[in-house]
């Protein structure tokens, strides 16, 4: 929880030494309250007060990191229960989960599937991040298959252990690689503890009840594992979502450290149609890892495109830098086509430029993220904007006409527009899906 500036000032030295390059230590309290300045500047903060300071500057929600490396997964961090508030920092995790019952040939050939899912959406790259192993054979069987579906897949590894000899043989192969270990229960923390804690691993954490739950939480912290996820267990989805709900409100309202966690449930078989429905609420509310028994590519790109969506900052679209973007191989007869620099209204309209095969530059002008008719509303999309913008990328130089396309929604500027910038002014589709036969035809 957030101290006020009171509160610090009454664990500080009160010497007014001045040596942290403030007047007084009740100045340099405020200063810490607002997060200006570090607690290090005080050479004479007691063990105590820094460790007070430390933990009050702890998010609500732990972050807590699966794998290694550039591909790691982060989660948590959060400290707001509705995105509208501020936003969701560290996007839901999705993973998939194979057997280790298959075939080595088949978990390679699966898990090489699952790495390659990867789309393209508004600019960012939408991926999977986790490949998951479940044993139900032999500790020398699951260890073999762990090794080949994260080699295979090139994703972040989840170990979903039996027992604690076939932990201990799966850790051996992927111990570098800080899997998340799932799960730990009452029933297999003895066993699992000890390995889970020397390997540093991060590890998912099932209890029944609220008090269970804290219980569990208590005694892995004691072990020194203070990685953990928080695992809903296979019940009906009403209760995953009570469950996911209770313990964000009690880390962001109640300040209660034991369920400062992210969250992470499991779905397994059924129809895949109905798991993905199920999934999307999850990710909404408030799943920090989601697994799931492989799916296909279609519903993989419904929940990564919904994580997009869920994971972006409300109060800051998503935009692309204004400038002039040439398709394909552009030349001095390319037609000119303009829209805003709200992502998605940009890549719309690429992607239907792309696909008309036609060469062109594409203007994306300055409208701070907005699309085009709510940028024209907001007097962010004008004949003066779209002017100036022609002028500032010099596009008279890129091409040998003076003939502009604009969104057919803004059709009533074409006057005032031509007028300004000394361009002939073509009224184009007012949907993108009409760019490609609008482009062939143009003469």
């Amino acid at each position: 929880m957030a101290l006020s500036g009171l509160d610090i000032y009454k664990i500080l030295p009160k010497t007014n030494c001045k040596e942290c390059g403030f007047v007084t230590c009740l100045a340099f309290a405020m200063q810490l309250a607002k997060k200006g300045v570090e607690p290090g500047k005080c050479p004479y903060l007691s063990e105590e007060a820094k460790n007070v300071l430390a933990d009050a500057g702890r998010p609500p929600i732990n972050l807590v990191s699966i794998g290694s490396g550039e591909k790691r997964l982060n989660i948590g961090n959060e400290t707001v229960l509705f995105r509208h508030e501020e936003k969701f920092r560290n996007p839901c995790g999705i993973g998939f989960i194979l057997d280790d019952t298959l075939s080595d040939a088949r978990i390679k050939q699966t898990a090489s599937k699952l790495g390659k899912i990867s789309f393209e959406r508004v600019g960012q790259v939408l991926k999977p991040d986790a490949v998951a192993v479940r044993q139900s054979s032999s500790p020398e069987k699951f260890a073999a298959a762990v090794g080949i579906a994260v080699e295979a897949s090139g994703l972040n590894p989840v170990l979903m252990p039996a027992d604690a000899a076939g932990l201990k043989a799966a850790l051996a192969v992927v111990k570098d690689l800080k899997p998340l270990v799932y799960r730990i229960t009452k029933e297999n923390i003895s066993g699992f503890l000890p390995l889970v804690a020397e390997a540093g691993a991060p590890v998912a954490a099932h209890a029944v009840t609220l008090d269970e739950q804290a219980g569990l939480v208590k005694e892995l912290n004691a072990g020194g594992v203070t990685q953990i996820l928080l695992d809903t267990g296979e019940v009906p989805p009403q209760e995953r979502i009570w469950q996911l709900t209770q313990w964000r409100r009690q880390a962001l309202k109640k300040n209660n450290r034991l369920f400062g966690y992210p969250a992470v449930t499991v779905l397994k078989g059924g129809d895949i149609y109905s798991v993905a429905v199920e999934a999307s609420g999850y990710i909404a509310k408030y799943a920090g890892l989601l697994l799931l028994e492989a799916c296909g590519e279609e519903e993989a790109l419904a929940l990564l495109t919904l994580r997009q969506n869920i994971y972006s900052d409300p109060q800051k679209p998503l935009q692309i830098e204004p400038k002039v973007y040439p398709v394909g191989n552009a030349g001095e007869r390319s037609p000119v086509l303009v829209t805003t620099n709200f992502s998605l209204s940009y890549f719309t309209v690429l992607g239907e430029v792309e696909s008309s095969k036609i060469p062109s530059y594409i203007i994306s002008v300055d409208t701070e993220g907005m699309s085009v008719l709510t940028a024209w509303a907001a007097e962010k999309f004008t004949p003066e904007k779209i002017s100036d913008s022609l002028q500032k990328f010099g596009v008279s130089g890129l091409v040998g006409h003076k003939r502009l396309i604009i969104p057919g929604y803004v059709a009533m500027m074409s006057g005032s527009l031509e007028e300004k910038s000394g361009w002939e002014v073509v009224v184009g589709p007012k949907e993108a899906s009409g760019i490609p036969s609008f482009l062939k035809n143009l003469s």
